[in-house]
């Protein structure tokens, strides 16, 4: 960079043999002439000068362009004019070096100077383009992000979240009983959507809310707006990603819905603490503030024979005359790497379970990269442990309530359900065992992460004291790849419960189909004669 700043401090004027304005028709002016680059308040210019002459040819270099005809023979030309706002027609110049060295120095730094003015003077509405590049393109593979705003950009998953009334009508109590934070302020709403919140915003008396919105939704957020008059002229959208625009003023309040099943999938919290980082005024507010993940292990025997039934389909060694049992042990490692998604009883819980914190205020993006939690329980039974379940919940602290949103089994189902990753091993546990663990997620550029559980039995009864592991289990899951099972929680009867009376034990083979019956019926019918019959 030192050395790009430098080469543009020497090279701001070069000599000309002649300039020649192309829409005159009079004859080409042989006097020499002079180019200079320039930039005032943020606009870079190039301007041609001819010595017996007062007429100066201005141009953007954010617009202008530039064609050889020859070694020293040129045509620079450009949308309009950077000095003159009344011309909006495309002007030109012809220019001539009088040598190749010259002709050769002007074209690099033309395009050194146009490469900065283009990156600082790329507009959008009521924000532009930042002039670093962009830290989400740096970390997230193109076809994830492709794939993400297209999602997102859909009226149908919108539609999905808005109707997730746990999670709506949550952000709208924590906006609306917190008018005091919002009341003329100035708010940003990161990864708008359809722009829901934004509207929140202004309904509490927002003095003015920028919602930023990268997915072909923020046109829908336009429309929506647009079709609500009491809080268009007091909303302004933004087309495109926090990590590149700029906005005229820091903000008061950030509001968003960055979170994603564990709550840090989709990676969309590091652009929350990014926008914060960048547009949030330090004494400045965040909604939600804060976010706990939480823990516990579980025993579900009806899910893990479920997920090792999967994998049964590659047993067969004579599938069509083909032996699949060589890729059973890969289909059974494939199918315990998903972390299944769906809402259980909480009573399939077997320890109290603990809880890991994230202060969006303080966090930097650097720390969602890596997340490391030591895990420590006690189990309240003897039982098999299958894995580790995990839900969350966040924070709104506003200034007159504070309210919590949760994704706790047993309390009311959202669209995040909760999140099970179970072990392939499971573990077997005494009533008072302590159980101790890892959960390491580490972050990928598919915006999502891979997950290292370990959970292990500590020693139990005398001679625990002196520690040791009688049982131990790791499991390596991908948060990219769930299994979404969605099932209603299954009624598991509480152990205080009396016992249904026995019934007697039904066989199918007992059951007989209306076929069946008039079978028998028919063996049990004397044999005819059958030249009588005929």
């Amino acid at each position: 960079m030192e050395v790009s700043s430098v080469k543009k401090l020497e090279q701001l004027e070069f000599s000309l043999d002649s300039v020649t304005d192309l829409s005159s028709s009079s004859a080409s002016s042989s006097s020499p002439a002079v180019a200079t680059f320039s930039c005032v308040d943020g606009v870079t210019e190039l301007r041609f000068l001819q010595s017996d002459s007062i007429h100066c040819f201005n141009f953007d270099l954010a617009s202008a362009q530039l064609f050889k005809l020859g070694p020293v023979h040129f045509i620079c030309v450009s949308d309009s004019s950077g000095s003159s706002e009344e011309k909006s027609f495309s002007q030109g110049v012809n220019i001539k070096f009088k040598n190749d060295k010259d002709s050769k120095d002007f074209c690099e730094s033309f395009q050194e100077w146009r490469k900065d003015a283009v990156v600082q003077g790329s507009s959008l509405q009521n924000g532009t383009v930042s002039a670093n590049k962009s830290k989400f393109d740096n970390k997230i593979e193109a076809s994830s992000a492709k794939m993400y705003f297209h999602y997102y950009g859909q009226l149908l998953h919108q539609q999905n979240m808005l109707q997730d009334y746990v999670r709506t009508g949550t952000y709208y109590a924590a906006v609306m009983e917190n008018r005091s934070d919002f009341a003329g302020r100035v708010v940003v709403d990161v990864g708008a959507g359809s722009g829901i919140l934004s509207m929140f915003a202004a309904q509490a008396g927002a003095k003015h809310v920028y919602a930023v919105e990268a997915s072909e939704m923020a046109e829908y957020a336009r429309k929506l707006i647009a079709g609500n008059p009491l809080f268009a002229e007091r909303i302004t959208v933004i087309k495109g990603k926090v990590e590149d625009i700029e906005l005229p003023e820091k903000a008061d309040i950030l509001i968003s819905e960055p979170m994603g099943t564990l709550l840090v999938n989709e990676r969309m919290l590091e652009s929350y603490v990014i926008a914060r980082d960048r547009f949030m005024s330090p004494k400045g507010k965040m909604f939600p503030t804060v976010g706990r993940i939480h823990m516990a292990p579980f025993s579900d025997e009806f899910l893990f024979i479920e997920m090792a039934n999967k994998a049964m389909f590659w047993q067969q060694q004579n599938y069509y005359g083909v032996d699949l049992t060589p890729l059973y042990g890969s289909a059974h490692q494939g199918y315990f790497s998903q972390p299944v998604v769906d809402a259980f009883d909480p009573r399939l819980l077997v320890a109290s379970p603990m809880f890991h914190m994230i202060d969006f205020t303080q966090m930097k993006e650097e720390d969602f990269y890596e997340i490391d939690i030591p895990l420590k329980f006690t189990a309240s039974m003897c039982t098999r442990v299958h894995g580790l379940a995990c839900w969350f919940d966040v924070l709104f602290d506003g200034s007159t309530v504070q309210r919590w949103l949760t994704t706790a089994p047993g309390a009311p189902t959202t669209h995040w359900y909760q999140i099970r990753c179970v072990l392939s091993q499971p573990i077997y546990v005494m009533a008072g065992q302590e159980i101790t663990g890892r959960l390491h997620l580490i972050a990928h550029s598919a915006q999502s992460y891979t997950i290292d559980l370990t959970l292990s039995a500590k020693m139990w009864g005398p001679g625990a004291s002196q520690g040791g592991i009688l049982q131990s289990s790791t499991c390596r899951f991908d948060l990219k790849e769930p299994y979404y099972r969605m099932s209603q929680p299954q009624a598991y009867p509480v152990a205080q419960e009396l016992p249904l009376q026995p019934q007697p034990e039904l066989n199918t083979q007992d059951i007989q189909t209306p076929n069946e019956e008039l079978e028998e019926e028919l063996l049990q019918q004397p044999p005819q004669n059958p030249s009588a019959q005929l």
